[in-house]
């Protein structure tokens, strides 16, 4: 009851803060997210470890408590997929519609992005 009005601006000022739309998606030590763990090889709860920038850099799953880079919720692509990837570089090639010096991109990504689109 005896707040004065300096203590009940501040108050109001910090909350304020807190609370603004900007401030609220900026990820922070400790804070939980959804990853894709390499080792549970699934979707899983992480906590963040390390931070560049205002980005997650390194995070923690929850269930296996194992430390990787954050993947943005894509899971890498597997050994068949990467394989395909190859082969039709390579049938490309073969056919003259793909020079072999040409600079491909990275089959990796583009893989990604597939998924990502999906």
């Amino acid at each position: 009851m005896g707040q004065t009005a300096v203590a009940r601006s501040a108050l109001a000022i910090r909350r304020r803060i807190r609370y603004t739309p900007r401030n609220m998606f900026e990820p922070r030590l400790g804070d939980d997210l959804d990853d894709f763990c390499i080792k549970c090889k699934r979707l899983t709860n992480h906590t963040i470890v390390s931070l560049v920038g205002d980005q997650a850099a390194k995070v923690r799953c929850r269930a296996c408590y194992n430390d990787h880079d954050f993947r943005h919720e894509q899971a890498p692509p597997t050994k068949k997929e990467l394989k395909t990837a190859q082969l039709l570089k390579e049938a490309l090639e073969a056919s003259g519609e793909l020079a072999p010096d040409e600079a491909a991109p990275d089959e990796a990504s583009q893989l990604l992005k597939k998924k990502a689109g999906e």
